[in-house]
């Protein structure tokens, strides 16, 4: 093990995190052209700048709750024939998947950090 596994562990998350940011991005962007919104406004930063880790944290996870409930509801508009557009539907649900699995990643980089700062006090 290096002698800055924890600094590392940061640039990763923080690595993850922009790559998240990037991907939310451009699936709003061609979610936004899909539905003839023309010049849409770029996506939204997940927290104000100087926000605390943990008013980003809880940011982040109420953007992908939000993501995976709009999925929820296309899929039930669609079977009810409210939406007969298919593509529309899948982007929902690949955008609320993609959205899921980094927060499953990034969970997984926080826990292996906590791991690590708990082997450091021994």
């Amino acid at each position: 093990m290096s002698s800055t596994p924890l600094s590392f562990g940061v640039a990763e998350i923080m690595a993850l995190r922009s790559e998240i940011v990037g991907r939310s991005s451009a699936l709003q962007a061609l979610r936004a052209a899909r539905a003839g919104a023309p010049g849409a406004a770029p996506a939204a930063p997940l927290a104000p700048p100087g926000a605390g880790f943990a008013a980003t944290l809880e940011t982040a996870l109420r953007q992908v709750s939000a993501v995976q409930e709009r999925s929820s509801q296309m899929q039930a508009a669609y079977e009810r024939g409210a939406v007969t557009d298919i593509a529309e539907v899948m982007l929902a649900r690949q955008e609320a998947s993609i959205a899921f699995e980094a927060t499953l990643q990034v969970r997984n980089k926080l826990l292996s950090a906590y791991q690590d700062i708990m082997r450091m006090g021994g």
